[in-house]
Order: C-alpha cells, then structure tokens, then sequence
C-alpha cells in the first residue's frame, strides 16, 4: 500500500491499496505504516514526510469495516484500538514533519490519521471531503478522532461534524481549521513539498485556528455544559433513543475535554468496543455492505453508452429526474405540454441546484448543470434521446400514447423507462413497438435526496436496455433494485398493508397522533398518517385500488378511504387539510374533523400494540414478496425498504431484523395476532424457515 520515494530529503509515501478503488485502513496497513515509521524515523537522509494518494479522487475512506465481523470479544477490539492508538500518538509526536496531501475523499480513519499529521493541504476539488461518518455504521470514530477534532475545530463544529457524519469541503475545511491551506490539484504534490521544506527551515509555521470571543466564552469555560446539554437533547429528539451511537460520541468528547486527551482515548476505546457488538451497529453495517453491493451492475458489459436522455413531465416528478440526470453530465430535453411549463420546470432544477452553490459546487458548475437542460413542448429534440424518461399523468391511456410519440422519433436501441407508481409495465409495453425495450425506472420523492431507485423489468425486457437502466441509475447516485413487474412493485407494496393497518386501528378508535408517535417512536422517520398526507389521500386512493386485488386474493380487504374524506376536499398536505391541518406548508397539527369520517369513539390504545401490528404487516408481506418472486433476494429486500420507505435502519431492513428476532419468534407473533386478525396469517416462506430454522443471510 505504500510506495516511497526520497527526493531532496523528503519520502514521498504514495498511498495505493493493490487491486482496490480506494484505499482502506485495514489492520495489515497500519501495521505497514508502523514498520515504515520506524524506518524513516531512523533514515537519515529524510527530515520530512509527505502523505499522497494515487487513486483517482480519493485519499483514505476509512477502516476496512469487513473485519469487524472477525471480532469475537470485546478484549480483542480494545487491544486493536490501543494499537490505533499508540501509532497515531506517534504520529503526531513524529520529530520528522509530516504533510498529509490530500485529493477526494477522506473519512472515518483517514481524516483521524490526517488530523495526526503536522500539516494538512488538501485540493479545492469537488470531490474533495472530509467527515468521520462512523455514527451512520452504530459506531464512534476510534483512532483517537473524538478527541482531535473538537482540539482543532471547535466543540461545537466537532460535536456537529461526529453525530451527523456531514460532509465538509475543502475551502469550509480551511475556514473551521480542519486544513491549513488549500491548492489546485495540479499544483497539491509541489505545493506539499514547499510545506515540508518550510517545516524543516522553520518558514511555515503551522498556526491555530482563531476563536472568536463567543466560541471561546461559551466552549472554554463551565459554560460549555450548555453545549453537551443542548446535543444530547437533539439526539434524543431525532433518535428517539434507538440509536446508541450519538450519546456515546458525546460522553467520549466530554471525558477528553474535561479530564484530559489520554482519559478521552480510554473513553474512546472502552465504547468503541462496546458498540461494535450492538445489534444496530451489526444492523447499520449489513445496511452498508448491502447498498454497496446493489450498486453494481452485473449486466455491465451490455450497457449502451448514453449522452442525451429525454424526460416527459416538467412537475416534480420530472423535474427531479431531470436535475439527477444533468448532475450526472447527461444533456437533458425536458417536455411538457407548453414551453412554458417546461421552462418553469427548468427553474425549479435552478433553485434546487443554487442551494448546492458553497457545498462542493462553484457558480461554474451549477451554470454547466443548468445548460445541459432544455426544455421544449415538442418530440423533435427526443431524435437525439438514448433513453427517455416517463413521469407524465398517471393513467395508461396517457402513458401508452406518449411512449408511441417518442417511439416515433426515438433512434434505434432507445429505452423508455417510466416512472409509474402503480399501473403494471408490461401494460404500458403493449403499446410500444419494441416492448423488449420499456422498463420501468420508479423514482421516489423528492427525487434529488432519495436513494431509492426501484428498475422494474417485464417478461419481454432485454438484459441491454435492463443494463442502460441500472448504469444510468448508478451515475444518477442513484441505489438501484431490479423487481418484478406486480401492482406497487416492491416499496409500495410492502408499504399499502402498513399503512392500512394504521387506518384500521384510526377505525378502532385509536387517535392520529397516537398511531403516528407510535411509529416514529419505533424509528421510521414519519408516522404512516402524516405520510399519507405527504403523499395525498387521492393518490394514495388511486393506488391502494391498483394494490387492492393482490390482498384480496389472500382474504384481505385494505381500507378504501372514505370518498366523503374526498368530497370534502381533504387531501392531505396540498389541500392544507388531511389528517393534519397546514399553513403555509406547515403542519399545525391533528385535523380533529378528520375523526368524524371514522365513527368508532376514541380510546387508548398501547403504543406496543400499534408498532406490533404496523410493524409485522410490512415485514410480512416483504416476505411474501420475496417467495412470489417481486424480489430477488432478501438484500434487495432490506434495501428497498430502508433507502425507500424509511424501515429503521437501525433494525437492518425486515429479513435481518427477522434473522435477528429468529424467524420462529417472529411467526409466532403473527400468529397471536392472527387469533385476532385472520390478516397477519404468516407467509408459507417464514413458516419454512422457522421449519427448518433456516436464516435469510
């Protein structure tokens, strides 16, 4: 992983892990990096260090997080940590100066090793960054990150940068004091040997970051209680308390900054290797090895090459899917019925874009992004379209009569992919000329921020047009699953009987705001009544009637809402009234009309109760879908429900979280429901593996 070379008494030591991406801080690497240490330490023709990648935009990206699961006990995890430990203090202690140069990513262990360095400069690249992003994996930074951050940027900035694992660019890195200076790539590698010489000659001097008088009267002082007070109070809003991370990154800056750095690494190190065998940090690093793996294509190789995508449907949807295409360099010809339509559109992708401006993006490149998008009101610009996207009204009629006007001007091996919640793609299909070459790409909203990307294939879909979809997914930022072609596909799908349960229990008088903190409580990130809102009564309406016959199959009758909550205008979030009431965007509250349209009276019933029933519905049926074959794997599965629906993360997704509570235990809570409810009858697939007490991984 390390190349050396001296030049004019400074080792060069390139960083670059054999037959890897990126480079990693695996046990044998920091190993490697003692050994060489202690070799330059006593090399007399180095007086200084410089620290460099050779891998295309990226430093380090943190430990090697597969041989967290070599683990056994909590001993060996401590004696790695103390090992990290003692070699990074040396680092730091180093008598030789040590510039670390940094291009692209640097995260989790790397920004911990740079912060040990004597000097830090890093390119003003967009695909430069740092973060200790060890919160969003149930774990804390452990290579003594809790105690150098806050030393070098504040507490408040530390605190901030630890507990949401946000990125941090270059030029905001410099401003904080994470960096001392930042250069243009070209000139980074000159530029850290001009730092090396200036630290041995005494003519750089490395300078602390300044405080202002605020900073240091409410951070230096007794005061700074009010800022650890103040931090665990919004972790426990948003964690709800199922998260054990956060308190403990608290806890561990506390001890350093009151009783000293060494007792902090002692902190850092006991709760580390506490947090490593939490069942939300085993939960959160299946999440991670599961997204990174749907974010491969295996049909690769088929792939046409894209320049030009066409998108139908100018309002959010569309828009959306617009911006990720131009974000990810592809020109874009956005359509609707009027230019004017499509311009305003087109403004939208603006503002959203503008907000990006200072946070890894220049003026420049929001301009590039915004003139790779022209709008239009007619299919003539759509003969240059590779791919177009569908996100026009969402009845077949309208989709199958545009997919024939773009086949009409489209060039040869064009896909069109359409972005329909509910109506069957092989439906759509019959309308086109080349069916082997419509798919459907389900994009959730808002489009920009949602991971999800749901690639649903008919029978007729050829592995090519499926392996365009998947690439240009992928450049979107996109983490795509491949389903099968059945009313809601998979999100939707598991969703509908999570959200028809917490109406049925609306019916059996329980309250709005009871069903809905019953549920955040558990840890989706909105309650299914507030998401109904979000998404309209009326759609969702439409689309539990499209859902409905797969249930009714199996003897289930989901509830259809009531047309008088219709008739009466109540919509949700855009009507200003749903199950909550809103003003100006915002919600003020339970809509108490709304109980009026339910006639059993209102009673308590036990939050247990509520996230019990919720909860089991949705993995349920996420069970059912992978035996009728809507998924391929439970992977997909715990993907699809966490980065598209919100299932807690901290819980893996609804197969490991059945592995977890052993898929017996699981059955038989279903089954006690369903003494009750005849609904929650489990799927032959879970009655298989308690059988044979089979696990999904």
């Amino acid at each position: 992983m390390f190349d050396i070379q001296n030049e004019n008494n400074t080792a060069i030591i390139w960083l670059d892990q054999p037959g890897e991406r990126v480079n990693t801080l695996s046990t044998k690497a920091l190993q490697e990096f003692g050994e060489l240490l202690t070799s330059l330490e006593s090399d007399p023709s180095v007086n200084s260090l410089i620290l460099i990648s050779r891998k295309k935009d990226s430093f380090i990206v943190g430990a090697d997080i597969k041989e967290f699961a070599k683990f056994q006990t909590k001993e060996e995890v401590m004696k790695l940590i103390s090992e990290g430990h003692t070699l990074f203090n040396r680092l730091e202690n180093f008598k030789k100066p040590i510039v670390a140069a940094v291009h692209g990513a640097c995260v989790g262990g790397g920004l911990e090793l740079v912060m040990a360095c004597s000097y830090r400069l890093a390119t003003d690249h967009k695909r430069t960054l740092f973060a200790l992003p060890e919160v969003n994996l149930g774990l804390l930074p452990g290579l003594g990150g809790t105690q150098r951050l806050p030393r070098l940027v504040g507490l408040q900035q530390g605190l901030e940068m630890m507990l949401t694992g946000k990125n941090v660019y270059a030029k905001p890195a410099r401003k904080m004091g994470l960096v001392d200076a930042t250069i243009h790539p070209a000139g980074l590698l000159e530029a850290a040997k001009k730092a090396a010489h200036g630290l041995v000659d005494g003519s750089i001097e490395h300078k602390q970051r300044k405080t202002k008088l605020a900073e240091t009267l409410l951070e230096k002082t007794p005061l700074n209680a009010i800022i650890y007070n103040k931090a665990a109070e919004t972790v426990q809003e948003k964690t709800k308390g199922n998260f054990p991370a956060p308190p403990k990154i608290i806890e561990t800056v506390r001890t350093g900054m009151t009783k000293g750095f060494n007792a902090g690494l002692g902190a850092e190190k006991q709760n580390f290797s506490e947090l490593v065998f939490t069942v939300q940090s085993k939960a959160l690093r299946h999440l991670f090895f599961a997204k990174n793996a749907s974010e491969k294509n295996p049909y690769k190789n088929l792939a046409k090459p894209i320049s030009t995508v066409g998108v139908l449907g100018a309002g959010l949807m569309g828009s959306g899917i617009a911006q990720v295409s131009t974000q990810a360099g592809y020109n874009v010809v956005l359509k609707d019925q009027t230019l004017e339509f499509a311009a305003k559109g087109k403004g939208n992708i603006y503002k959203d874009v503008s907000k990006r401006v200072g946070k890894g993006m220049s003026e420049f490149e929001r301009d590039e992004v915004i003139g790779r998008v022209t709008p239009t009101a007619d299919y003539a610009l759509f003969k240059n379209a590779a791919l177009t996207f569908e996100a026009v009204l969402e009845t077949l009629e309208t989709k199958q009569a545009v997919l024939r006007d773009v086949e009409a001007v489209a060039p040869e091996g064009h896909v069109f992919a359409t972005n329909t919640s509910s109506i069957p793609i092989n439906q759509i299909a019959q309308a086109a000329k080349h069916p082997e070459a419509v798919l459907g790409m389900h994009y959730f909203s808002p489009v920009p921020k949602m991971p999800l990307l749901e690639i649903i294939k008919t029978d007729k879909t050829a592995d090519w047009a499926l392996a365009t979809a998947i690439d240009v997914g992928l450049k979107q930022g996109k983490t795509p699953i491949v389903v099968g072609d059945a009313p809601g596909f998979y999100a939707n799908r598991i969703l509908f009987p999570y959200m028809d349960e917490a109406l049925k229990l609306l019916q059996e008088g329980a309250t709005v705001d009871a069903i809905d903190d019953a549920m955040t409580s558990f840890g989706f990130p909105v309650g299914p009544l507030k998401l109904i809102d979000e998404v309209g009564i009326d759609v969702g309406a439409h689309v539990t009637n499209v859902i409905a016959p797969v249930f009714e199959a199996r003897g289930i009758e989901l509830v259809k809402s009531n047309q008088e909550i219709l008739q009466a205008g109540l919509k949700g979030r855009k009507s200003g009234k749903g199950f909550y009431t809103y003003e100006g965007g915002k919600s003020q509250g339970v809509n108490a009309e709304i109980y009026k349209y339910f006639t059993s009276e209102r009673r308590t019933v036990p939050k247990s109760e509520i996230q019990e029933r919720l909860s089991l519905a949705m993995i349920n049926e996420a069970v059912f879908c992978l035996q009728e074959g809507v998924i391929a794997s439970p992977r997909d599965g715990d993907v699809g429900a966490v980065f598209g629906i919100g299932f807690p993360p901290f819980l893996g997704g609804p197969f490991f979280y059945i592995d977890e509570q052993g898929a017996g235990n699981v059955l038989a809570r279903l089954q006690k429901l369903t003494e009750k409810h005849p609904r929650f009858k489990a799927c032959p697939l879970l009655e298989e593996h308690t059988a044979l007490e089979k696990r999904f991984y």
